[in-house]
C-alpha cells in the first residue's frame, strides 16, 4: 500500500534508517535527516498535540540541512566526522550556550533526544494489546526520555495533551502500510535500525563528554 504524496509512509522511515549505518558503524547524516523527516510527517498527521516536538524538529533539521550542503559539507558527511571537526576547531559551546547555540553537535543531540522518545512510544505501540492507552504509553515514554529537558510547564502541557490521543489502532492506521497487523509487522522491522542509530550516537556523545551540551 503507497502512502499518498507528502504523507508518512513507516516503509520510507525504515528504508531511510536501514541506509544509516555503514559498515564501519558510522552514521551518514543525509540517510539521518531523511528519516527525520519522514518521522516529522508523522507527527503532522496526529495534529496539534505533537506540534511542540514537530516545530522544533523541523527547525533542527534545516540547521542540519544547511550543515551538509554548506561550504564545509564533508566535514558534515556523518556524525562522526562532524564531532570531529566541531570539536577540533572549537565550533561547540562546552559549558554554556555563547559563540555556536547552533552548532552540528548541540542540534542533532536535541534531535537524537527526541528519537528516544519515538523509539519508546512506537515501540510502546507494537508491542501493547489493541485496547491499550496510547496516552499512557506515550507518557511513559515522555517521562522517559523528553521530559527531563523539558521546564515544567512544557512537561504538564505535554502531559495533558497526550491525553488527547487517537486509539492505537488510529495511530497504526497513520503509519500507511496496511492494516494494523501489516503496521506491527513494519514497526517489527523499523525499531531495530532506529535504536541501532540512537545507540551508535549515544556511544559518541558519551565517548566526547556531549550528552549534557547546553
Amino acid at each position: 500500500m503507497a502512502a499518498a504524496p507528502g504523507a508518512f509512509s513507516l516503509r520510507e522511515v525504515l528504508a531511510a534508517f536501514q541506509a544509516c549505518v555503514t559498515e564501519q558503524r558510522e552514521v551518514l547524516l543525509g540517510p539521518y535527516l531523511q528519516g527525520w523527516r519522514g518521522l516529522v510527517r508523522f507527527l503532522n498527521g496526529l495534529g496539534a498535540i505533537f506540534s511542540f516536538i514537530s516545530k522544533d524538529a523541523v527547525t533542527k533539521i534545516q540547521i542540519m540541512e544547511s550543515y551538509c550542503g554548506g561550504e564545509q559539507q564533508e566535514e558534515y558527511h556523518t556524525l562522526q566526522s562532524m564531532v570531529s571537526y566541531e570539536l577540533s576547531r572549537g565550533l561547540v559551546d562546552l559549558q554554556r550556550r555563547s559563540s555556536h547555540p547552533d552548532s552540528g553537535c548541540r542540534t542533532i543531540l536535541r534531535l537524537h533526544r527526541a528519537l528516544r522518545w519515538l523509539q519508546l512510544f512506537l515501540e510502546g505501540l507494537r508491542t501493547a494489546q489493541q485496547d491499550a492507552s496510547t496516552s499512557a504509553i506515550c507518557t511513559d515514554s515522555y517521562n522517559a526520555s523528553l521530559a527531563a529537558y523539558h521546564p515544567w510547564v512544557v512537561r504538564k502541557a505535554a502531559v495533558v495533551a497526550f491525553c488527547a490521543l487517537p486509539s492505537r489502532n488510529a495511530f497504526l492506521e497513520v503509519m500507511n502500510v496496511g492494516g494494523p497487523e501489516e503496521a506491527v509487522e513494519m514497526l517489527g522491522n523499523a525499531l531495530p535500525h532506529i535504536r541501532d542509530v540512537y545507540g551508535i550516537t549515544q556511544e559518541l556523545y558519551e565517548q566526547h563528554h556531549l550528552l549534557n551540551l547546553p
